[in-house]
């Protein structure tokens, strides 16, 4: 890295340095800041670790600075003054400590501040000097302070999961184009600004899981954005306002744990809310001579566990960066060394195809999942195969979401898992079912019956095999929309081929795998799970005979993904039969005579004849049993995209 940045040194008018998910591995170089032309830097989601050398913040001509979804830790320099013209600054996702580093709030030309996931600690100050504000997020942090006062300018607040005190401050409901606000999860208390629900811009407030009290006003107003409200497991009581009961259907309203009156579901006795606050006030004394006597037998234990935990590992003395590094000890079947793994890199193009529309990955607790699918009731249930269960849910947020329960069959080490599930975290790409988050149930290293939970988004028209098989009774593919589908299947199998290094291989290629959202656009699921599972035999998966020659070979991405061809052609009936018969089949398309006994009528009378001989040449390549004559998924995607083109020029004269 040190070697890379003094050759970009040379390049004295450089501007902008985007290097995002590259895999780049070690310290940042302190020689950073001799990038001194440089306007944009974005190293994002890489394997940085180390500290941020103190000289960036000398970086005058910055105006944007992307260090997020590293390893980062030590503290942020806080050597920032008015001189530097930074407009967005993001630290996300790194192990960075200390407190918040003020200095930052000299710089007034700042609209974007994203130092979320970290352990930064300590109080907040006032914000109002960064006047242009529009987004700060510091969630999931250890902040303790009063939540600071805001800008006017500011549109989305993020603070939750932190441990602020204190109320919510009355200006906060004068933050007229405020669009979301989340302060759930932190001690506040006291009652909650009614100006909160009728900002003009107001759509998204989450003011959940905190030690709120008070009644609400019955005639609160709402905002006409107004999309969610969370004001669940507060001490609120008195009666539900009627005008967030009488919601529409485009609206989120939460409110359990609470002991509000009315109709309400799971809410509290009135004494609940009551008596938690006289409890407070009269152990108070007692609680913090209870505090002071546990630190002090806590220092002397800390004491003696120090010297001996010194004594046990000292030998050991591996820092976190040499422990990502070091290769992970796990053995893994599905082809992965670990030591790849704890390598892997990604290149330009996993950033060029990635999802921007949907959140970033995060961990959700069991509670949150058990919420979202009814306790995991059989109606949310939607069927299993080799991988585990699957369920439907809508997160808190409204979002509708498939969950998957993976049981882990061995014992994996903290840092491995972790590696493997942000690999999967990573892989975004327009024609993949995204990961939203994980929970894991069970702990890791010392139980072997542990599960892990994998949230997908939701995909709502079902599988491409249902619309090939006639089991749908809506739209029909024709042979324009079919190869449409087959060449998107195909960018994101080349994406999980060589979108990182090393590629997703072994995919499970099957059409019922291919599902299709509101917009009919393809999307593959299923994929990359043999990094976190380990697979069955054939025997072992449901649905499927043992002897299933398909399932022999289901590992090779290619052999699989022409028997979506095949089904693309000839309906999914032609998969499920002997292999003897598929390839005589497969050998009659020599002849244009037996080609109507066998292509699907709707494919007959909207193909070309060429067009249709690029795929089913294709398509033979890669069924072929001699797995070294079998294309490269970059063949079979060139094949595809032109076959889509002949067709797209064919007359119809031309049809068969």
């Amino acid at each position: 890295m040190d070697s890379f940045v003094a050759t970009l040194a040379r390049l004295t008018s450089l501007k902008v340095l985007h290097l995002v998910s590259l895999g780049i591995w070690g310290p940042l170089p302190n020689s950073i800041h001799r990038l001194f032309s440089l306007e944009y830097l974005d190293l994002s989601s890489n394997f940085l670790y180390g500290s941020i050398p103190p000289k960036i913040s000398t970086m005058v001509n910055l105006k944007t600075l992307m260090l997020g979804d590293n390893f980062f830790n030590g503290t942020i320099p806080n050597l920032f003054n008015s001189s530097n013209i930074l407009t967005v600054l993001s630290l996300k996702n790194n192990k960075l400590k200390g407190p918040f580093p003020f200095s930052i709030l000299s710089i007034t030309t700042l609209t974007i501040i994203d130092m979320s996931r970290n352990q930064i600690s300590g109080n907040l100050q006032d914000f109002t000097g960064l006047s242009i504000l529009e987004q700060l997020d510091l969630r999931e942090n250890d902040l303790d302070s009063d939540l600071p006062a805001m800008p006017k300018e500011l549109k989305m607040l993020f603070l939750n999961r932190n441990s602020f005190s204190g109320q919510i401050p009355q200006h906060y409901g004068q933050l007229n184009k405020l669009e979301q606000l989340d302060i759930s999860f932190n001690e506040l208390s006291g009652t909650i600004p009614s100006e909160l629900f009728s900002l003009p811009s107001i759509s998204y407030l989450n003011l959940g899981s905190n030690i709120l009290s008070g009644t609400l006003q019955n005639d609160i107003k709402c905002g006409h954005n107004l999309s969610f409200v969370d004001i669940s497991n507060n001490k609120l009581d008195g009666a539900f306002p009627s005008s967030l009961s009488n919601v529409s259907e485009n609206r989120v309203v939460k409110s359990d744990g609470n002991c509000l009156s009315g109709s309400l579901k799971h809410q509290h006795a009135v004494s609940f809310c009551t008596e938690a606050d006289g409890k407070t006030k009269s152990h108070r004394v007692g609680f913090l001579v209870g505090v002071i006597v546990g630190i002090l037998v806590i220092i002397v234990i800390l004491g003696l566990c120090i010297v001996v935990t010194c004594k046990r590992y000292y030998s050991k003395g591996i820092s976190e960066q040499h422990l990502l590094h070091k290769s992970v000890q796990d053995s893994f079947s599905a082809g992965f060394s670990s030591e790849l793994i704890a390598n892997a890199r990604y290149v330009s193009e996993a950033a060029k195809l990635g999802r921007e529309d949907l959140p970033p990955c995060r961990s959700y607790s069991f509670e949150e999942l058990k919420e979202a699918t009814n306790n995991f009731d059989n109606s949310t249930f939607l069927g299993d195969n080799i991988y585990g269960k699957l369920y439907r849910g809508k997160l808190e947020s409204g979002i509708p979401v498939v969950i998957r329960c993976i049981p882990l069959s061995k014992k994996y080490s903290i840092r491995n898992f972790k590696l493997r599930l942000d690999l999967l975290a990573k892989l975004r790409h327009a024609h993949l079912v995204s990961l939203l988050g994980h929970c894991i149930d069970g702990i890791l290293g010392e139980r072997i019956d542990s599960k892990v939970f994998l949230i997908y988004e939701y995909v709502s028209n079902g599988s491409f095999q249902t619309y090939l098989s006639g089991d749908s009774s809506g739209k029909i593919f024709n042979w324009p929309e079919r190869l449409s589908v087959l060449i998107s299947v195909a960018k994101a199998v080349h994406f999980l081929h060589t979108g990182m290094i090393p590629g997703f291989f072994k995919n499970r290629l099957k059409t019922n795998n291919i599902l299709l959202n509101e917009n009919w656009i393809p999307k593959l699921s299923d994929y990359g799970l043999s990094i976190i599972s380990e697979e069955t035999d054939a025997s072992g998966v449901k649905g499927e005979s043992p002897n299933s020659w398909q399932m022999k070979k289901l590992e090779d991405d290619i052999y699989s993904f022409g028997f979506i061809l095949l089904e693309a052609l000839v309906g999914p009936s032609m998969s499920t039969k002997k292999e003897a018969t598929v390839l005589n089949a497969m050998a009659s398309f020599n002849s244009q005579d037996d080609w109507k006994q066998i292509v699907e009528p709707v494919v007959q009378a909207t193909c070309c004849k060429e067009s249709l001989s690029i795929v089913v040449s294709i398509t033979n390549k890669c069924i072929s049993t001699e797995s070294w004559s079998r294309p490269s998924i970059e063949d079979v995607l060139w094949n595809l995209q032109y076959a889509y083109q002949v067709q797209t020029t064919a007359d119809g004269d031309h049809r068969i």
